[in-house]
């Protein structure tokens, strides 16, 4: 065949394929695998994370760029609020500690405000949690005499405030201890970068962001539970996130504004005592992040029934349906309720006060 014949031929085929492709998609066939997928199919079978031409931090999904990760232990009682920076934080864990009080873990790497506070002293549960962001910058005000060499041999940056100046951890003069020690984080983090010190950049933590997955369950607010604290989220549609009570009290920020996140996420674990004790014989719980559970994800006014999994201290943790579909997080700030308590949840539309659903 001569190349004029052979180009003509290709033309030719390449003109036929082009009708039998079109006729077959006007019949609802795929020319390769079958039939073309329908409208009345699930849009779960297809969900993807959103993918973002903006630069967007991989912990919260927020509008900006990953930035180092900083760790920050802070008090969680009535004494220590209004609390300081914490709206900046991409991600707040609750943590239940002795006398079945509550204190919080807050994590940063999108935005460092120039204070944070009041500061804590760390937990033996805080270990875990942070092994899986990497090598973080951890900031304390303390520990137990027995947890320090734990601490020193994770896998953290320690900067405790035994081992910094109080240009770092100044004293809130309008404050009274222990509730008074403040950090000054973009002050620390500026010198770590002069110091050339290494710290883990947020990455993917094992939950994606996009829309919110189909069928979830309508929820205007949920109660939290811990031996000695309640909290309460409201699902807020003008704000499009949950406004958080803690013991009946909106739960404000030094700003004034109150606190919230806009997914919720609430983490079945196991919590049992461990070696660790405080000063006055309390013993510290332990709870157990590394395995795997059940929970609940709330965002835009819905909550989804939630499995966790985490292999290992090193893994991130992945959330999904009972069916192993992923429940995708709705961009911006998570708070993480680790209770072994049942939450109550309140249907929109019905009486105030917290019921409890299946």
């Amino acid at each position: 065949m001569s190349f004029r014949a052979a180009s003509k031929f290709r033309v030719l085929f390449v003109a036929t394929s082009g009708v039998l492709l079109l006729t077959l998609t006007a019949c609802g066939i795929h020319p390769v695998g079958g039939k073309l997928p329908t409208k009345t199919e699930s849009p779960e079978a297809t969900a993807t994370p959103t993918v973002s031409a903006v630069p967007t931090n991989s912990i919260s999904g927020r509008e900006g760029e990953d930035g180092r990760v900083l760790a920050v232990k802070i008090d969680d009682t009535f004494q220590a609020q209004p609390q300081i920076g914490i709206g900046d934080a991409d991600v707040v864990y609750i943590e239940q500690v002795e006398a079945g009080l509550t204190r919080l873990l807050a994590i940063f790497s999108s935005t460092y405000p120039e204070s944070i506070g009041p500061v804590r002293s760390a937990r033996i549960s805080d270990i875990d949690l942070l092994a899986q962001y990497g090598h973080v910058a951890f900031t304390y005000s303390g520990a137990q005499t027995k947890m320090l060499p734990v601490i020193r041999a994770a896998n953290v940056q320690d900067l405790g405030a035994e081992r910094e100046s109080s240009q770092i951890y100044p004293r809130d003069p309008a404050r009274n201890g222990p509730v008074d020690m403040l950090l000054k984080a973009q002050i620390l983090m500026n010198r770590l970068t002069e110091q050339n010190v290494s710290i883990a950049t947020s990455k993917n933590m094992g939950w994606n962001f996009g829309d919110a997955p189909a069928s979830g369950n309508p929820t205007a607010a949920v109660s939290m539970f811990w031996p000695s604290n309640t909290y309460y989220a409201s699902w807020s549609t003008k704000e499009s996130r949950w406004l958080l009570f803690e013991r009946g009290l909106p739960d404000m920020a030094s700003d004034g504004k109150q606190l919230g996140p806009t997914t919720l996420v609430i983490q079945n674990v196991s919590i049992t005592n461990s070696i660790y004790h405080d000063k006055f014989g309390g013993i510290t719980p332990l709870s157990a992040t590394v395995g795997a559970g059940t929970g609940y994800i709330l965002r835009d006014g819905l909550r989804y029934a939630a499995n966790w999994s985490r292999a290992t201290a090193a893994d991130g943790t992945t959330w999904t349906r009972p069916d192993g579909t992923p429940i995708l997080f709705a961009p911006g700030q998570i708070w993480i309720a680790l209770t072994n308590t049942a939450p109550f949840f309140t249907l929109p539309n019905v009486s105030p006060s917290p019921i409890e659903t299946k």
